[in-house]
Formats: C-alpha cells, structure tokens, sequence
C-alpha cells in the first residue's frame, strides 16, 4: 500500500509541475490540478491507512 501512495505522489507532483507551471492550458491545466488533487488526497488516506 506505501507503493500505491508514493506513484500517486510522483504523479500529484508531476502533475502539478505541468498544470501549476504555466506550460499547457485551458482544460488540459484543470485536469491537472483535478488529478493533483485527486491523487494527493489519495496519497494522505493510503497513508493513513498504512499507519494503522
């Protein structure tokens, strides 16, 4: 389960570099930041869920 929250960490990441830096636009830059999000809360539950 640390596996699956750290590749959704790399991709939040990734995925807030290219929505957050300027380099694509319009509805490409809001699936980013959705999938930033996303994947970020996805991040904090399964680490939680690894702490228990």
């Amino acid at each position: 389960m640390l596996h699956y929250a750290l590749v959704f960490l790399i991709v939040a990441i990734v995925a807030a570099v290219l929505g957050f830096g300027g380099f694509i636009g319009g509805a490409a830059a809001l699936t980013a930041k959705a999938l930033f999000v996303a994947f970020l809360i996805l991040a904090i539950v399964s680490f939680l869920r690894r702490a228990k």
